[in-house]
């Protein structure tokens, strides 16, 4: 079994579920939305990432690179074209601002990395998140990382996009699974595959199974909509996910508030948003996001 790709695990984390919780972030995502949040976990694939805040100007790293990739006249500093992932400049960068993004972890390196959280789990009601990316790139280690964790009685939240086939996935990962925080983006196919590159075809069906699957089992599951500028935030679009869920008897779902700082990590992984609307650029106001959840709650939804 391939070790899967981590580029996190965030201790101490109180937005992730209830509780105490550590998050465990795979690397790579079926989606390519141009809003995400946490953009170094997009790609499949290690990458480097270099921020400018943390540099000092020494050089050395320019001076280490065999390949000639790294340049102050290059807006991402790297050229990704030439480099080659040999990381020498990462070892040889003394501030840290030269990064590795993505390295592979052992089910047994990530248990031992969790597990020093499990007294603040215990007393806080809290666990084990898995979130990315997307962990369902990786179901065979997921499993088999769910299934250690239960052994040790820890609660175990996946975050998903929901772009995963569902046999596979009711198999190997749901089982193991106590909560699912369910990601609904666009209700409009078209809509979906402009800004996240592929539709929600999948999405959607395996949302109806899921709801009915773990209603019976009693799991929890949280729909959840993050609210971007000009591009989920319409009343039509809000409109007409609160129906959907409404018509499958869904009574809780949350809305998740938008926040501006991810065009900064996207530069750091060499991703470009010079063309990104102004409103992309700043924290969403609260008049807003209190109509965005009123449209919910005029579809009896708890947000």
């Amino acid at each position: 079994m391939k070790a899967p790709l981590i580029f996190e695990i965030k201790g101490n984390s109180l937005d992730d579920g209830a509780g105490i919780r550590s998050v465990v972030f795979f690397k790579g995502c079926p989606l390519a939305c141009i809003w995400c949040h946490n953009p170094e976990g997009m790609r499949t694939g290690v990458e480097i990432a270099f921020d400018q805040r943390e540099c000092i100007g020494c050089n050395t790293c320019i001076e280490t690179c065999l390949q000639h990739a790294l340049a102050r006249d290059n807006p991402f500093f790297i050229d990704r074209q030439r480099c080659t992932l040999c990381f020498l400049c990462t070892e040889a960068c003394p501030s840290g601002a030269l990064d590795r993004v993505g390295r592979e972890m052992t089910k047994e390196a990530i248990l031992e990395k969790v597990l020093k959280d499990k007294p603040f789990y215990d007393t806080s009601g809290g666990g084990v998140t898995l979130s990315g990316g997307e962990p369902t790139l990786y179901m065979d280690s997921v499993s088999a990382l769910l299934q250690a964790l239960k052994t040790h009685g820890i609660h175990c939240l996946l975050e998903t996009c929901g772009q995963f086939d569902l046999e596979r996935f009711t198999t190997l990962v749901y089982p193991y699974l106590d909560a699912i925080y369910y990601d609904i983006k666009l209700f409009d196919p078209e809509e979906h595959k402009r800004f996240c590159g592929v539709t929600n075809a999948t999405i959607l069906a395996n949302f109806v199974e899921l709801i009915e699957l773990t209603r019976a089992d009693g799991k929890e599951f949280l729909p959840r909509v993050p609210l971007v500028p000009n591009i989920t935030d319409s009343d039509a679009n809000l409109g007409a996910i609160a129906a959907f869920l409404q018509s499958h008897r869904v009574t809780k779902a949350k809305l998740l508030p938008y926040n501006p700082l991810w065009p900064e990590k996207s530069s750091k992984v060499g991703i470009g948003t010079d063309s990104l609307d102004a409103s992309m650029k700043k924290w969403m106001g609260s008049e807003k996001i209190k109509h965005c959840e009123s449209i919910f709650r005029e579809h009896d939804l708890d947000v």
